[in-house]
């Protein structure tokens, strides 16, 4: 049976680092990209216009129907140009924009009535009725969701390596493969996920309790 060496650990350690940064670079601003395309999605939604409408729920149903996996190397395939690194960043924001849409949603859906009527009663526009009171709240109270789904993307990056995108995993799998030491590499990079995503967890969880409040 072969023993955990702790030589090789040391060896691969700050590859791992290393491709920690540029994990975490991709999820936040894959993130960053899905709150904001969730948002004009969710907007989108509820324009009275059916030719806007049809179209952006359309694309959304195809792709929370399609797998990450399978986007990332269709958009690898065809924008081969471009760095994998960037084709990564966007393809896991347009995927988890698609979710997060429906997470504003219900948060829009959640303003009382009253706020809309009260809008409407002082003669405000709708872009000021937007930004001055529906969206302040509405964003207050998914903010632990999104919260959760930027945790689901940080533990989905390793996805990206099939991209040749050097996050963590890839350079874990890099090791293992030129040194013969998986265990090692992947037991590292499988450590390293659970420091940094279970405090992120036990945090959101805070919040959601706070503003449940």
């Amino acid at each position: 049976m072969k023993t955990f060496d702790w030589d090789a650990a040391g060896d691969v350690l700050p590859l791992l680092l290393n491709g920690f940064k540029v994990t975490l670079l991709a999820t936040v601003l894959g993130i960053l990209l899905a709150a904001v395309l969730g948002l004009a999605v969710a907007v989108a939604g509820r324009a009275p216009s059916r030719l806007l409408t049809v179209p952006v729920r359309a694309v959304t149903e195809f792709v929370r129907s399609t797998p990450l996996l399978v986007q990332l190397v269709g958009a690898n395939a065809v924008f081969s140009s471009v760095e994998p690194l960037t084709i990564g960043i966007v393809v896991l924001g347009i995927h988890y924009a698609a979710y997060t849409s429906e997470v504003y949603r219900a948060g829009i859906d959640g303003v009382p009535k009253g706020q809309w009527e009260a809008c409407r009663a002082l003669s405000m526009s709708p872009r000021r009725t937007w930004q001055a009171v529906i969206l302040p709240q509405a964003v207050r109270n998914v903010l632990p969701a999104l919260g959760n789904y930027a945790i689901s993307m940080f533990k989905e990056t390793p996805f990206l390596a099939v991209i040749t995108v050097q996050e963590m995993v890839f350079e874990a799998r890099q090791y293992g493969t030129d040194h013969f030491a998986y265990t090692e590499a992947f037991t590292l990079a499988g450590l390293i996920f659970l420091v940094a995503s279970y405090p992120t967890s036990l945090l959101m969880r805070k919040l959601e309790k706070r503003l449940g409040h």
